[in-house]
């Protein structure tokens, strides 16, 4: 989880393959209504994530052997969501700072439908997790590779169900 253009499908998709698990990419899920308003450079509001949410938590579900699933989870009250969805979630947290974020979201302003004007209204959204319970946090300057082993040795720890 993080803000635009912090890892987090370069990194599922590392996490997915190392742990034999499949990968759930939030972006594909969004309604066709909100991938316009993001491409457009307009920020989604509760309303407009609310069924992306549920549709992501569902596929959560289908999966009770575990997935991985890249979604940007930026306020507390989206991760309690998916937390209700599917108990014991996990949510590694890709943090990074602004200058990093839009250079990176600029660097795939041609094959992304996410507006690089819309990075600074995901840093005002962002509520941290850090200090909620079953939340890694992460640097996400580091190396993809240096990541995933961060995750998956993280993985390996059973944390206990609430």
């Amino acid at each position: 989880m993080g803000v635009a253009g912090c890892g987090k499908s370069s990194l599922g998709a590392a996490v997915a393959q190392a742990q034999g698990l499949p990968l759930i990419e939030g972006d594909d899920h969004h309604s066709p209504a909100s991938r316009e308003k993001m491409r457009q450079g307009i920020a989604l509001t509760d309303a407009d994530r609310e069924g992306w949410l549920a549709t992501l938590g569902q596929l959560l579900q289908n999966h009770p052997q575990g997935a991985v699933l890249t979604c940007s989870a930026l306020k507390k009250a989206y991760r309690d969501r998916l937390r209700a969805a599917c108990p014991g979630v996990r949510f590694a947290f890709l943090e990074i700072d602004r200058a990093h974020a839009g250079e990176r979201v600029a660097a795939r302003v041609n094959t992304h439908f996410f507006s690089t004007t819309l990075v600074d209204s995901q840093f005002a959204t962002l509520q941290s997790p850090v200090g909620e319970p079953g939340v890694l946090r992460l640097d996400a300057l580091l190396s993809i590779p240096a990541l995933q082993a961060q995750v998956s040795a993280w993985l390996a720890v059973k944390e206990p169900t609430p």
